[in-house]
């Protein structure tokens, strides 16, 4: 079992506004045929509310690996996550954004965490991943790291 997992579904409200496509393909459609306008904004709304569903990523923690979206990387190569909420998300989405991170973000999603990448190897400096339970993913990552070992244990 994952020691977290999230998806990252859009709010009800993203549902909403494409229903607009229904009124508009009528309004275009119906001098041809009314039928066709509301079986073409029907299809419309059907296929945007279905590629806004099967593109959610999901966020997840499992044996020691980080996964955000199609990226992965083990918890090994992380530095210490840190959850950020209003203020602080809008400035890591934008002024405080450097261009080179890796992002999972979505406009629905307010929360970040920010996961520094302190892979001498990997030239992403951070992860920035939308949460609804930001401070649970942060501490989730922190607390998945293997103890570092003591001079005298190795």
């Amino acid at each position: 079992m994952p020691d977290y997992r999230e998806r990252l579904w859009p709010s009800a409200w993203i549902y909403i506004a494409p229903l607009l496509l229904i009124p508009a393909s009528i309004l275009t459609l119906a001098p041809v045929s009314l039928t066709a306008g509301i079986v073409t904004g029907v299809v419309l709304y059907g296929a945007t509310a279905g590629a806004l569903t099967l593109t959610s990523p999901t966020i997840e923690i499992h044996d020691g690996m980080l996964r955000a979206g199609r990226a992965e990387i083990s918890v090994e190569h992380t530095g210490q996550a840190v959850a950020a909420y209003d203020a602080d998300a809008r400035r890591e989405t934008g002024v405080g954004l450097d261009a080179r991170a890796y992002l999972v973000i979505r406009g629905w999603v307010k929360p970040v965490v920010r996961i520094p990448i302190v892979d001498d190897a990997d030239p992403v400096p951070y992860w920035l991943v939308s949460s609804r339970r930001a401070n649970e993913l942060a501490a989730a990552i922190n607390g998945s790291r293997r103890p570092e070992l003591g001079e005298g244990a190795r």
